[in-house]
């Protein structure tokens, strides 16, 4: 009984460790991981760009299943993360990216579009967590999407707090729930709540605003203080 009971508290305590080593991994390792990933991706893209190879400079294992084509900033954040095609959790979301909401019956507008709803989806925890602070963003907040050829800026203008993963209706070209009720240039962004579950999701969206080349340079929105 007394082997027995000290075999049984030594398993107790590997498992322990285990678990908690498990948890380290999830809530701190992947993020470095994702950073790390999502931050060369970030860097390469632009490389790709200065040298007019457009996005087929990135590594393509940094974005599958589709190419890197963009680069989102949330100043009040600082949110630096790469946009790439497609929601996919183990090739696109859990490198860090924010994903484009681009296939299939989920297919958003792009930015350069004259109509639609550009709509995206990132982690809120683990994995480099780019939309772990979204519900602090409010009407009025910059957010720019820069692409190889231009920067787009929008304002964001509402939120909601949660809805089912189902409702598919708040990335349609006019999204339900955010007050737009005409057809224009928008911005969904999309993430899991409450934090560390995916129950539901939190959806904050924005107007375009601004467009410009980047031979214009930075928008206000990335160079003010």
């Amino acid at each position: 009984m007394v082997v027995a009971s000290r075999l049984a508290g030594e398993l107790f305590i590997t498992l322990g460790v285990v678990m908690l080593l498990f948890v380290a991994y999830q809530l701190w390792y992947t993020n470095v991981l994702a950073e790390r990933t999502a931050n060369g991706a970030a860097g390469s893209l632009r490389q790709g760009w200065e040298r007019g190879g457009g996005a087929a400079a990135p590594p393509v294992s940094a974005f599958e299943p589709g190419q890197g084509f963009a680069i989102l900033h949330i100043p009040k954040l600082d949110v630096k993360v790469p946009v790439a095609e497609g929601i996919s959790k183990p090739k696109v979301l859990d490198k860090g990216m924010v994903g484009h909401y681009g296939d299939g019956a989920l297919k958003t507008a792009m930015p350069a579009d004259k109509q639609g709803n550009f709509a995206l989806a990132g982690h809120r925890n683990t994995h480099g967590e780019p939309f772990r602070y979204i519900n602090r963003l409010a009407p009025g907040d910059p957010v720019v999407v820069e692409t190889q050829d231009a920067y787009y800026t929008y304002e964001i203008t509402s939120s909601l707090a949660q809805t089912p993963p189902t409702n598919v209706s708040v990335i349609k070209p006019v999204p339900e729930g955010s007050g737009f009720t005409a057809p224009g240039r928008y911005i969904t962004l999309t993430t899991c709540t409450p934090e560390f579950t995916s129950t539901y999701r939190m959806i904050v969206w924005g107007r375009m605003t601004d467009e410009r080349p980047r031979s214009q340079g930075a928008p206000p929105a990335l160079t003010s203080p």
